[in-house]
């Protein structure tokens, strides 16, 4: 995903949900004082199977579709859930929201985390990030990309997700533990669960694919229009 094509949809995420895009940058800055370059050729998975692991209450029933998968990239407390059931992440994906010990303990197993900065989460990045063992950091801004700061796509942990294992050549994705009619959320989440399905049908006809996610929705989907 170049950034080019991203710019129209994350203009379109600003204005529907009346975010600043200067406080985005200042998150990203800050984010971009803490972490070094990353090795992308760690990300690699081509011709791969890569499970999308959300963290909806069901991922406790689906466990087994990311164990057979090629690579687990996992958004947030998904890693908690896998890991109860002995499922290994190959990449974690988070906004810092949730569960922080758990990046510092990937970190420092040497295991990669996506860490994305955003406008509400500064004090997240500069409490945080510093902890962790930065040859396996990697960061993520939805702005612009800046220094070892990196712009893939997507907006929530796990559409992000997704548009990571785009980027790195995932032949397959599958997708446990997603929900997005989870009426559990609040309504901010809510919109943010309809912006990552949004999200995942353009990147699905992108990738002249089908993601088995959507099967029964897409009627429904509000199709992303960039210019």
């Amino acid at each position: 995903m170049d950034y080019d094509d991203w710019e129209p949809v994350y203009e379109a995420i600003l204005a529907d949900f009346g975010f600043d895009r200067a406080a985005d940058e200042r998150a990203r800055d800050a984010l971009a004082a803490h972490v070094e370059p990353f090795d992308l050729s760690r990300l690699d998975c081509s011709g791969q199977r890569v499970a999308i692991a959300g963290g909806a209450p069901r991922l406790a029933d689906e466990t087994d579709l990311a164990a057979t998968a090629d690579r687990v990239f996992a958004a947030s407390t998904a890693v908690d859930v896998l890991a109860d059931a002995g499922v290994d992440v190959d990449l974690m994906v988070t906004d810092l929201d949730k569960n922080p010990s758990t990046v510092r303990q990937l970190t420092e197993d040497g295991v990669p985390v996506a860490a994305h900065a955003h406008g509400d989460n500064v004090p997240a990045v500069r409490e945080h990030v510093p902890t962790f063992d930065s040859a396996h950091v990697l960061g993520t801004t939805q702005a612009a990309p800046v220094d070892a700061v990196h712009n893939f796509g997507g907006f929530t942990d796990g559409d992000r997700a997704a548009f990571l294992a785009d980027h790195f050549g995932a032949a397959d994705l599958v997708f446990p533990g997603w929900d997005f009619d989870d009426a559990s959320v609040g309504d901010e989440k809510a919109k943010k669960l309809a912006w990552a399905e949004r999200l995942l049908y353009w990147l699905e006809r992108r990738r002249g694919d089908q993601f088995d996610v959507l099967d029964g929705r897409r009627d429904d989907i509000e199709a992303v229009t960039p210019r």
